[in-house]
C-alpha cells in the first residue's frame, strides 16, 4: 500500500472515505450529528471547512489546512513534516473516536472506515464550484433522496441560510458570485470532465 499525500498546511484538499467492506458510517440520526461533533473536535482546530456530506457508508469533504503559523498558535513542531503528521493524526482521532464508540452502540469490532482516508489536493480554482456542487447532489446521485436540497446532513443548507456555522460561507458564496448564483449552479450535475482530476472512484479500495 502506497503512502499517503501528505496534508500540507494551507493547501486544499478533497477529503473522502467510506465504510470498512461498504458498511454504513451511519444508521441513525444520532450518528450523524455525533460525527460532527467530534468534526468540530478535532478537524475545526487544524483546517477550514468549505462543503462537506455525510451519506449512509460514506463522506465527502472539501477543506483547506491551516497555514503552518495557524498550526503553531496551538502547539509546537520542530519541522512542517511534524505539522503535517499532527494534522493526518486529528483526521486519525476523529474516525478512531466515533469506530469506538459506534463499535459499542452496535456491539461490533474491528475498523469501520477504510484505511488510510483518501485525500485529493485541489490546486485549481476552475474546480471548486464543480467540486462544491459534486458533493452537495451526491445524495441524490446515490439514489438516497429525488431531491439533494432535501438531504439534511451536508452543508448545502447551512450556505443558504444564514444560521451560524464554522462552514467558511461567504468564501463559498463568493466563488458563486453570490447566493442567487450559487443556488442557480446547483440546479444541475456538475461538470464531470471538468473536475476529473479530484473526483474519486466511489468503488475503489
Amino acid at each position: 500500500m502506497s503512502q499517503p499525500d501528505p496534508l500540507v498546511p494551507g493547501e486544499y484538499y478533497h477529503i473522502y472515505n467510506r465504510g470498512n467492506n461498504r458498511e454504513n458510517l451511519f444508521r441513525q440520526e444520532r450518528n450523524y450529528d455525533y460525527f460532527m461533533r467530534l468534526y468540530a473536535k478535532y478537524i475545526t482546530p487544524v483546517a477550514f471547512t468549505f462543503a462537506f456530506c455525510l451519506l449512509r457508508n460514506h463522506f465527502h469533504l472539501l477543506v483547506q489546512i491551516h497555514e503552518l503559523e495557524a498550526l503553531r498558535r496551538t502547539r509546537t513542531f520542530a519541522t512542517i513534516d511534524d505539522a503535517q503528521d499532527y494534522v493526518s493524526l486529528q483526521f486519525a482521532n476523529l474516525f478512531s473516536t466515533y469506530t469506538k464508540a459506534f463499535n459499542r452502540a452496535y456491539n461490533r469490532t474491528g475498523n469501520l472506515f477504510v484505511r488510510p482516508f483518501k485525500r485529493k489536493r485541489v490546486d485549481s480554482d476552475r474546480y471548486f464550484q464543480q467540486l462544491i456542487i459534486y458533493i452537495h447532489r451526491n445524495p441524490q446521485t446515490h439514489g438516497l433522496v429525488t431531491d439533494f436540497r432535501s438531504w439534511p446532513y451536508s452543508s448545502y443548507s447551512i450556505i443558504t441560510s444564514e444560521r451560524r456555522t464554522p462552514v467558511r460561507r461567504d468564501d463559498v458564496l463568493a466563488w458563486f458570485d453570490g447566493p442567487i448564483s450559487f443556488v442557480a449552479a446547483h440546479e444541475k450535475a456538475p461538470n464531470e470532465q471538468l473536475i476529473n482530476e479530484v473526483l474519486f472512484a466511489e468503488d475503489e479500495d
